[in-house]
């Protein structure tokens, strides 16, 4: 595939291993609502699936080029397919969870291939947010929808399914095999040659990251559950406040790029996640629209804007971006834990005191996220506004 090209292929690829932790919030709380699961084990099915997309790409990263990405993404494909569509097929706790880990695995299968495709372009940066465009209106039309098609875990599992199902046609367009591109090499570096620099900041910022990731995603996956059962909102109007944040996160990714490093990376980072904790504490103690609507709009359009100047922090910290290969790969872990803890604090602390303590974590985190920023300067790759995503696009493949 010619880099001159837009990637429409990697695009749809992106797509549809990038919905699951999208419609994170509404398959943990079908799977509540629709099997004999408690909040706390919903959540769990839901780290299980995300957990398993992280393994898959981290497995996957350095290996894409020697598979072949024709190969690996129809693998991808069939098992997001036969998973998830198992999984919506039965009510079986046990072949439900089996059936989501399977499809996690494939949604992280796929996203290796695309990363890796967007990393040998031309202009990484612009093929990464054709896919966060596309999965992002992707999820917003499901969250839209799927209220309208009646009670049961079976509907969102399916949507992801049925969009593997679709994007099958496009991988006859995918070549054997690729050449190699800069995730094969970060990957590599990432566990050998010379001694990692800024060792101290690098631990303290890898460190640091599972907090902040878990943080995020505990909200988001219980996110559901507060709007129907605490915001006493209807599944169609939580669907439609999720589809508007999805949007306003774009606002966010967009806002990021434009902005670049005018601003350093410590007031981003710092001011940033002070006001995303803000807005974890006024989502989870929504009690109607109003309070609801704001606090998750605002937080999807801070989050992607804090996430990209950390990202570039991280790079900076090696130019061979071997520490952001190993951030990125620590950040993932949060992301897996972060249905189980949310439906864990919620269930027994409540979910306003579930956002407190969560906004607690997130104040703390920020002070070594700052300080690190502090210690670095705005340097090489602070110096093009693109180059963030460039790194983004690492990260998501080493994930």
């Amino acid at each position: 595939m010619s880099a001159r090209t837009t990637p429409w292929p990697l695009v749809a690829l992106f797509t549809a291993g990038y919905l699951a932790p999208y419609l994170l919030p509404t398959t943990v709380g079908r799977l509540e609502s629709g099997l004999p699961l408690s909040a706390t084990q919903a959540g769990a099915v839901g780290s299980a699936l995300l957990l398993s997309s992280a393994v898959a790409g981290f497995l996957l990263a350095s290996r894409v080029d020697r598979i072949g990405p024709r190969t690996l993404a129809r693998t991808g494909l069939l098992l997001a397919v036969l998973g998830y569509g198992g999984a919506a097929l039965t009510t079986h706790v046990p072949a439900v969870t089996a059936g989501a880990v399977v499809g996690g695995f494939g949604s992280g299968t796929l996203t290796a291939v695309a990363a890796t495709g967007f990393a040998a372009q031309r202009d990484p940066h612009r093929a990464t947010t054709l896919g966060l465009l596309g999965v992002s209106a992707l999820a917003g039309a499901v969250y839209l929808t799927v209220p309208h098609l009646g009670p049961g875990h079976a509907q969102p599992l399916a949507a992801m399914a049925l969009t593997a199902l679709a994007v099958w046609p496009v991988t006859g367009r995918l070549s054997p095999r690729t050449a190699p591109a800069l995730p094969r090499t970060t990957t590599a570096t990432a566990t050998g040659g010379s001694r990692l620099p800024h060792l101290r900041s690098g631990l303290l910022l890898a460190a640091a990251m599972p907090c902040w990731s878990a943080a995020q995603n505990s909200l988001w996956g219980v996110s559901g559950r507060i709007g129907l059962t605490q915001a006493r909102l209807s599944e169609v109007t939580v669907g439609g406040v999720f589809a508007v944040a999805l949007g306003a996160g774009l606002l966010g990714v967009v806002g990021a790029g434009a902005l670049g490093p005018r601003l350093g990376r410590a007031l981003p980072i710092g001011l940033g996640t002070v006001l995303i904790a803000g807005c974890v504490a006024l989502s989870a103690s929504a009690v109607d629209l109003t309070s609801f609507a704001t606090g998750e709009i605002a937080w999807n359009v801070l989050y992607p804007v804090v996430l990209s100047y950390v990202i570039g922090l991280a790079a900076s910290l090696d130019p061979r971006g071997r520490w952001a290969v190993l951030v990125g790969s620590a950040s993932s872990l949060g992301t897996a834990t972060g249905p189980v803890i949310g439906s864990l604090l919620s269930a027994r602390a409540g979910f306003p005191a579930m956002g407190t303590i969560l906004a607690v974590g997130l104040l703390a985190v920020a002070v070594p996220l700052t300080a690190v920023a502090l210690r670095r300067t705005t340097t090489t790759v602070a110096t093009r506004p693109a180059l963030t995503d460039e790194t983004a696009v690492r990260l998501d493949v080493a994930a």
